[in-house]
């Protein structure tokens, strides 16, 4: 085709939909979200909560509940989904009408307490959490999603041994890798 040669309709909804595409996601952004998640996106994801469920607990020993809840929300913005939509959130200790936490309020009370609307919780992570580690059992990865089962062994101060049944749903968006399904049950405690 020539500058001067007017485009055929196929020309133009491609030229439009081009323009729509490069429009729609800075550069960055879209390859972010075309990378194929791969297995160390998510163990990198999983020492990123576990170090952020220390840094929680040992916040709350040294600055208090209110410092430490703060460090938690940083802690749920930067790791879990919930600006993209619900999370599928079910925490190890919560039960009753507040077994599911699908919004980021639910999520912050469960692990740092403080909220009026959900009595029952008194902060997971404001524990004494001396160690976490997350063991993989089984990981299945398609694309910009996987699934993973795992263990996680968490010992406190006094050297008690809580072990916890997970399962987690990664997914890639332009932000990274964040979590979007977080099942959790109680396997054992020492």
């Amino acid at each position: 085709m020539s500058p001067t040669q007017p485009m055929n309709r196929r020309q133009s909804l491609a030229l439009l939909l081009a323009s729509a595409t490069l429009a729609a996601a800075p550069p960055a952004a879209a390859d972010n979200r075309r990378r194929a998640l791969n297995e160390a996106d998510i163990v990198a994801a999983q020492r990123e909560w576990e170090a952020g469920l220390l840094d929680i607990a040992r916040t709350r020993e040294t600055h208090g509940p209110e410092a430490a809840r703060a460090r938690a929300a940083r802690m749920i913005d930067r790791l879990c989904a919930y600006a993209w939509g619900p999370v599928l959130f079910k925490p190890t200790l919560a039960g009753g009408t507040q077994t599911f936490r699908t919004t980021r309020a639910g999520a912050l009370a469960y692990f740092a307490g403080g909220d009026a609307n959900f009595p029952d919780d008194t902060g997971f992570a404001l524990k004494p959490w001396r160690s976490v580690r997350i063991r993989n059992i089984g990981l299945q990865i398609r694309h910009d999603t996987a699934m993973v089962m795992s263990r996680a062994v968490l010992t406190d101060a006094d050297g008690r041994v809580t072990e916890v049944d997970k399962t987690w749903g990664y997914r890639r968006g332009p932000e990274g890798v964040r979590i979007v399904l977080h099942h959790s049950s109680l396997a054992r405690v020492e």
